[in-house]
């Protein structure tokens, strides 16, 4: 049987490595048309757009690889069966239960190492993908400093016009206060032409400016040179963390940004979603390879042809009922864990009974 194990994996692999290939060759070129304006008007240079699509690859790996292994399972599988190679096996004496095996492990091999890949080596490739696009592309996106604001407690709003990453400095700050109790009622606001951070003192200095207490019918005004403002709960470097998106950061980052929002009073849940989303997509491989295996056990009309286009149809499906599990958890009726894992779990479901219809 490990001469059977071997010829089926090294098969699998051999088509899974093709695939990916060639989806990302169309990948690679479909981008490009799309960007060929912005390369041409910021007159980007060569080894910049192709340093570009370097950085990104990991990325479109990340995106096709459970639609590569679904391709490579349903096309190991449909060829054995056009070749008749999978009666012989039958024949020996092999069930489809007992072929399934080395395909299985290699998918869970796969998903383990997916976990890794998409979790952290995809993140750095972004950040600097990210850094191509701001700094040469011009792509409007918002630049790296400027115009930051974000929910330091339940009760409490900070607003950062600039901030400078050398300094370590935030320029034209307002910081606005709220009454816990009612949210909805401002009772001071802070307004300063710069904010430091004290590492000594382990706190936020407000420099030139004046604070507004506001009462029932009244308010008081208050001038300051300097003022310490030691309430508040972020350090300089997550400043820069606020501004960084999901796909930028590890999952050990994104576990920590999610616990942070929780600790501020934030809504975390799209946070905690894209952490629970990115193993759940992770896994998804050993998924497709329970549904396209049955699929492809028997020979049809139609060969290849017919497997692509089944693999393309599931793929779909997955990606639409993945992206409206998403609404719903983002809008409360899911929880994140749930609204990341419920396509897989309904694939997986759907996939035990194609086994089982297969066996009969």
């Amino acid at each position: 049987m490990k001469i059977l194990d071997r010829y089926l994996v090294k098969q699998f692999l051999q088509t899974l490595l093709f695939a990916l290939l060639a989806f990302t060759l169309i990948f690679v070129v479909l981008d490009t048309m799309e960007n060929l304006d912005d390369f041409i008007d910021e007159s980007v240079a060569g080894k910049l757009v192709l340093q570009y699509y370097l950085v990104f690859i990991p990325e479109m790996i990340r995106i096709i690889l459970p639609i590569s292994v679904l391709l490579a399972s349903l096309f190991t599988a449909g060829k054995l069966a056009n070749l008749n190679e999978l009666t012989a096996i039958k024949a020996s004496g092999v069930s489809l239960y007992r072929m399934m095996i080395p395909f299985l492990i290699t998918s869970i091999l796969i998903s383990f190492f997916t976990v890794y890949f998409s979790g952290y080596l995809v993140p750095m490739a972004n950040k600097h993908k990210v850094f191509i696009e701001q700094t040469y592309m011009k792509k409007g996106l918002v630049h790296f400093g400027s115009n930051i604001f974000f929910q330091d407690t339940g009760s409490r709003i900070v607003t950062i016009n600039y901030y400078d990453v050398s300094m370590g400095q935030a320029n034209q700050v307002s910081i606005q206060e709220f009454d816990p109790k009612d949210k909805t009622r401002l009772i001071s606001r802070s307004d300063a032409f710069r904010m430091s951070y004290d590492s000594t003192k382990s706190k936020w200095q407000l420099f030139s400016g004046s604070t507004r207490n506001f009462y029932d019918n009244s308010e008081r005004l208050e001038k300051f040179l300097v003022k310490d403002y030691p309430s508040l709960h972020f350090k300089p470097e997550d400043v820069i963390k606020k501004q960084r998106k999901p796909e930028e950061m590890t999952l050990s980052e994104l576990k920590n940004f999610s616990e942070e929002q929780l600790r501020t009073g934030n809504n975390a849940v799209r946070t905690e979603i894209a952490y629970h989303s990115r193993i759940a997509y992770a896994f998804s491989s050993i998924i497709v390879v329970m549904f396209g295996l049955p699929i492809s056990s028997n020979r049809r009309r139609g060969g290849l042809a017919i497997q692509f286009g089944i693999s393309m149809a599931v793929t779909f499906l997955y990606l639409v009922f993945m992206k409206i599990s998403q609404a719903f958890g983002e809008n409360g009726v899911l929880n994140p864990f749930l609204t990341a894992w419920l396509a897989n779990l309904l694939f997986l479901v759907i996939a035990l009974v194609n086994l089982k219809r297969a066996m009969k």
